[in-house]
């Protein structure tokens, strides 16, 4: 199915609250990052009120897209990983993977600055020390490195690879969350020649709530010395 194909109805939950929407998605937290993500939750949701920051405010859409999507990229980072999230918005998936994994270095990109000014406010109310770059995440790697560039709901993967092309001695990889439209964009960067001397490797997928669809995980990185031969993703 595409993504135009028609949508199945989505539940509504009358009183919801955290702690029942991640009993129903079966995730477990320890109980202090259940508390930090409410509070993030209630934080975020109020802050939307005066600037547009995120369509998902029920807990409900938090779990099952917000907060899964995160832990998909929280599977396949290592230890004390520095990571840059591109375009944070309001803060899925940077935020939320400082609470999930505190061990990792996350820095928030966000080049809008009341958005920007909105996502430090929520970081601050929410008591974390994540660090919010107000500018565009190109300019902080021409200054610092970080292992992984995590992307959520940015731009097509042929923009990506052009914005970032003269900067991998920055980072090590780019890992990105797309619906079913990544093969088509996949397609039109090879057609391109962007994929030369990169590999594209689909590191996990699942269903896209309130669709047939499904959501997958890329990971994007250089060729090594023994692959330079090698066909392209």
């Amino acid at each position: 199915m595409t993504e135009d194909a028609p949508r199945p109805p989505e539940t509504t939950f009358e009183n919801d609250t955290l702690v029942a929407a991640l009993a129903r998605a079966q995730i477990e937290l320890p109980p202090e990052q259940v508390e930090l993500l409410n509070r993030y939750c209630e934080v975020l949701w109020a802050w939307n009120e005066k600037l547009n920051l995120t369509r998902h405010t029920t807990y409900e859409k938090f779990v099952s897209r917000d907060l899964v999507d995160t832990l998909e990229f929280s599977k396949v980072l290592a230890p004390n990983e520095r990571v840059l999230d591109v375009g944070a918005g309001g803060g899925v998936p940077g935020v939320v993977l400082s609470i999930i994994r505190p061990d990792l270095k996350v820095v928030l990109a966000e080049s809008v600055g009341k958005k920007a000014k909105a996502l430090a406010g929520i970081v601050s109310e929410v008591g974390l020390k994540t660090r919010v770059h107000a500018g565009r995440a190109e300019e902080l790697l021409a200054k610092e490195r970080f292992q992984s560039l995590v992307i959520r709901a940015v731009a097509p993967l042929p923009k990506l690879l052009v914005w970032f092309a003269a900067l991998w001695g920055a980072f090590d990889r780019l890992l990105i969350i797309k619906g079913p439209a990544w093969l088509d964009e996949r397609k039109e960067a090879r057609d391109a020649g962007l994929m030369r001397g990169f590999e594209l490797r689909k590191k996990s997928n699942w269903p896209m709530p309130g669709t047939y669809s499904e959501s997958v995980l890329l990971e994007i990185s250089p060729k090594d010395a023994t692959q330079k031969g090698a066909a392209d993703a």
